[in-house]
């Protein structure tokens, strides 16, 4: 189509909206309910524009361009229109900016200053609707929603879990559960999807940045912290360091100055995790076990196994996931190795992801005869936590983890991306199972942004049918197959979120599909930088086995590394 916007003539492919076409010239036109991934909806009315014989300002975002059109994004009629609905919005929300979480961070926030709003003229009614803070993830303040609809379309295009829909009507309209319950009483996998595409502070992680802080200003306490391999690909987002996209040696550093007694890397039990679960595989593989094995890594993952489709959980692999066995080896290896109380250590992570927050609260997660991971953050927390410290992060001096824990392989880098999981244990299974050095240890086929991905891989004599899948949405089609007989897969990988750890939902907030991109290719540059890029031959792991843990899948491994699943009853 042939349109003209702002004196502009441009050609923009038919089912173009004006907002799509707009932005393809440079033009930046407000949107509030309008996300790049999802469907729009036109609710919020912010981007509001004329186009020449319509008889009304015009939504842009659900507007379809046609021959000849000409549309004016900048006349005084829009701006004052823009304004009239931004204003409207914040006579009816809280007034708690400079102490909102969100703060900085909000994109009503923003569009008000872009509008050059410096006065409400309406006073509108504030509500009073109770906090929803009773599970240990997420947060929900009814009173800052602002009914755009995209945490609905999150949980129900991306997720296919459905736990929103709006309720009630006109100014008692709120987004909600079912039966307006909370979301410990929903059927919530608490993949943090909400939260992140919110665009204000409606839904928001929890914040245990307090609790941690206690613990790091407590002499008695030894704290340690773990960082998961996404995080060091997204933090520099949140402190002004996008550009570098890798921030491993300045993130160790920042940690150091904020006072944690050991700074170690949470890919080294990814690594640990493969030597479990490739095990594993190879016994079910070789001996008849459940299959398809599907990997257990990812919470979310796990949470919605147990809500939807219980009765396939005998699938699941049981190794844990890599943040709960670092907890469990910091609480027993390391503290038998370095000879401190266990009770004495605070096992921190930093993690791209909510739900680890509620996996780290699970009652079977006390192998160690103690909370294995005592506080998980997410990437957000500790971005926030650096701040308050006042440190400059672009100017810290990159360091190293610390060793044992924090020696690693690009194999457990790579679980921070989408067919990362079964990259690194398809590295670990060949050659177990060939006794042979793979002669190229990339795995392609398995590596994307593509929602479901097979591949068939030869080992030696063995033909194994493979499967890759991220969001929710695509795992419930993989196990549908599953349920109805038809999957033929010998190993499945599952992750939540989309793109995997790198569009966690802990992850530094972006409505940009690219910036999951830019983590991708960063989480494999890490992993062709690495001078190990196999799980078996990291030589702290070999160390693990050889003087404490034993083999894996034997009996020490299997009490402390392991676990099971069961059905989770909600609403």
């Amino acid at each position: 189509m042939n349109i003209t916007i702002d004196g502009q003539q441009v050609q923009v492919p038919g089912e173009s909206t004006i907002l799509e076409a707009a932005r393809s010239i440079g033009i930046k036109i407000p949107t509030l309910c309008y996300h790049p991934e999802y469907k729009p909806e036109g609710s919020c009315r912010i981007c509001l524009v004329e186009v020449e014989g319509a008889r009304s300002l015009v939504a842009s975002c659900v507007f379809p361009v046609s021959e000849g059109m000409v549309v004016k994004t900048n006349t005084p009629n829009v701006r004052e229109g823009r304004k009239t609905v931004v204003e409207l919005l914040l006579a009816n929300h809280p007034e708690d900016c400079l102490s909102c979480q969100r703060n900085l961070h909000c994109e009503l926030q923003k569009i008000a200053a872009d509008c050059g709003i410096r006065k409400v003229r309406f006073d509108g009614e504030k509500k009073n609707y109770r906090l929803d803070a009773d599970n240990p993830a997420l947060v929900r303040d009814q009173n800052k929603c602002i009914l755009c609809g995209r945490c609905i379309r999150a949980c129900s295009e991306l997720q296919g879990v459905n736990v929103y829909t709006f309720a009630n009507r006109g100014f008692h309209t709120t987004v909600a559960p079912a039966f307006n319950a909370g979301l410990h009483e929903a059927a919530c996998t608490f993949c943090g999807q909400c939260a992140n595409v919110c665009p204000t502070a409606a839904i928001v992680e929890k914040d245990d940045t307090k609790e941690v802080w206690a613990a790091l200003n407590d002499p008695a306490k030894h704290v340690v912290v773990q960082t998961a391999p996404a995080v060091r690909v997204a933090l520099g987002e949140d402190l002004g360091d996008a550009g570098t996209r890798v921030v491993t040696g300045q993130m160790v550093a920042a940690l150091r100055r904020l006072g944690f007694d050991k700074v170690f890397d949470t890919a080294f039990s990814a690594d640990v995790t493969i030597m479990e679960e490739g095990a594993e595989f190879i016994e079910r593989l070789t001996h008849g076990g459940t299959l398809p094995m599907i990997t257990s890594c990812s919470p979310g993952w796990v949470n919605f196994v147990e809500l939807m489709y219980p009765e396939l959980l005998e699938h699941l692999s049981t190794t844990k996931s890599p943040q709960q066995i670092f907890g469990v080896l910091v609480k027993t290896y390391y503290a038998e190795k370095f000879h401190i109380d266990p009770k004495n250590i605070v096992s921190v992570s930093i993690m791209p992801c909510t739900a680890k927050k509620v996996e780290a609260g699970r009652e079977e997660m006390q192998s160690s005869g103690y909370r294995d991971v005592d506080y998980a953050l997410t990437t957000r927390e500790l971005a926030r936590m650096i701040k308050e410290a006042g440190l400059e992060f672009r100017k810290l001096k990159p360091e190293e983890f610390d060793a044992p824990l924090g020696i690693s392989t690009g194999a457990g880098v790579i679980f921070g991306t989408t067919g990362g999981v079964m990259e690194a244990a398809l590295r670990t299974i060949y050659e177990i199972l060939t006794g042979k050095p793979l002669d190229c240890i990339e795995f392609n086929d398995v590596r994307g942004f593509k929602g479901m991905k097979e591949a068939t891989v030869t080992i030696g004599e063995k033909s194994i049918k493979v499967a890759v899948a991220h969001t929710l949405a695509n795992a419930r089609i993989i196990l549908d197959k599953i349920r109805k007989g038809e999957g033929d897969y010998q190993f499945i990988e599952v992750m939540a979120c989309p793109g995997g750890c790198i569009g966690g939902g802990g992850q530094p907030l972006s409505t940009s599909p690219e910036i999951r991109k830019q983590r991708m290719a960063a989480i494999y540059e890490c992993d062709e930088a690495a001078t190990i890029r196999k799980s078996h031959e990291n030589p702290a792991v070999q160390e693990l086995y050889a003087t404490w843990l034993g083999e894996p899948l034997g009996k020490k491994s299997h009490h402390l590394l392991h676990t099971h699943y069961q059905a989770q009853v909600r609403r």
